[in-house]
């Protein structure tokens, strides 16, 4: 057998110019899963991570906490997550155009709020739009659709389950990535992927094992490796 760790990157900056890069929190985040990995030795043999800088920082600031030697990340661009910008920007102003409550939500979104109201009004307004993005309702050009994402971490699923027995690899993604790698194995409807994702902490560590021709499903969106104060969706 052979296992995967899938590990969301840290708490990023969703509200900022900026929006790949990790917060201080993430950042300390990231440790946390490396000194996590070390105490438990759990000495991946492979390390992945996706393109955005979130992800590869994430990797890095978590290999140069565990304490011992990782093998050095590669890249792969597959593990890229969901284009949530382009949901945001793209595809909400075409949602809200038919859905007041939408509308409602982005009207909230340009003012200035608390951080708790501004939450709930960018999660009103995501899970919305991301639904009409899974069932093709809601398309752009300028938006990546469904199932070329889809495709794509199918794929990179595939290649990854493709490793030697006793392979441990550590996978540093993001939530949407892991929700429908879980929803896969699962054999869950597509549909379903989207409400794992909502579940998905930052730094949590999902664990598939994988070996002749079958992929099960260890653990979900382990967090016990971060403090409770240092436990965050967003």
């Amino acid at each position: 057998m052979a296992e995967l760790l899938l590990v969301r990157h840290g708490q990023a900056t969703p509200f900022e110019a900026d929006t790949d890069r990790l917060s201080p929190l993430g950042q300390a985040q990231a440790r946390r899963v490396g000194q996590w990995l070390a105490a438990e030795g759990l000495t991946p043999t492979h390390v992945v991570h996706g393109p955005l800088i979130r992800q590869r920082h994430t990797a890095e600031l978590a290999a140069q906490a565990a304490g011992v030697l990782w093998p050095l990340p590669s890249a792969d661009p597959r593990l890229a997550e969901y284009d949530g910008e382009g949901l945001m920007r793209v595809l909400a102003p075409l949602l809200a155009a038919q859905d007041p409550g939408v509308a409602a939500w982005l009207a909230q979104l340009r003012q200035p709020l608390p951080p708790a109201e501004r939450q709930r009004a960018f999660q009103g307004v995501l899970e919305a739009v991301a639904q009409g993005w899974q069932s093709g309702a809601l398309t752009h050009p300028a938006v990546e659709p469904w199932p070329t994402f889809q495709a794509r971490v199918t794929a990179a699923l595939h290649d990854l389950c493709g490793l030697p027995s006793g392979s441990r690899a550590a996978v540093f993604t993001s939530g949407g990535v892991i929700a429908l790698a879980v929803a896969q194995v699962l054999q869950a409807a597509p549909a379903r992927a989207l409400a794992l994702n909502w579940r998905v902490r930052n730094a949590s560590v999902t664990r598939l094992s994988f070996g002749r021709g079958r992929v099960s499903l260890d653990s979900f969106n382990e967090v016990g490796h971060l403090p409770p104060g240092e436990r965050s969706w967003r």
